[in-house]
């Protein structure tokens, strides 16, 4: 994972980032999927992710930590459930998923890192 810092990052206060998260470059996963990556602590990670219409996670997603997810819009279907806009995900460390859409998504995610 790249630690890359863009132009728009607000460094005026070295206890707060603020970023627009447009600004960020997105980088594509597999073809309908990308993913930007947010910037990150020693505590966690961020990153938004933009599913097209009919895409899926190229693998099973494990988790060492915990790690969320916020759908923002679209549908995400995940273990056979469906999360809409609005949806709060949690993972427990040890659980592990595949996310899909039919519709289209865009989710923001934080992974939690071992501090």
């Amino acid at each position: 994972m790249s630690n890359e810092t863009p132009s728009s990052i607000s460094t005026k206060n070295t206890l707060k980032t603020v970023i627009n998260v447009e600004d960020v470059e997105p980088h594509e996963v597999v073809p309908g999927i990308l993913r930007r990556r947010l910037p990150a602590t020693d505590y966690a990670r961020g990153w938004l992710i933009d599913f097209a219409a009919g895409t899926e996670w190229p693998e099973v997603d494990e988790h060492d930590t915990e790690e969320r997810y916020f759908v923002i819009s679209g549908e995400v279907i995940d273990g056979g459930e469906r999360h809409g806009p609005g949806s709060y995900v949690v993972f427990a460390p040890g659980s592990e998923h595949r996310p899909r859409t039919e519709t289209g998504a865009r989710m923001l995610g934080i992974s939690m890192m071992n501090a």
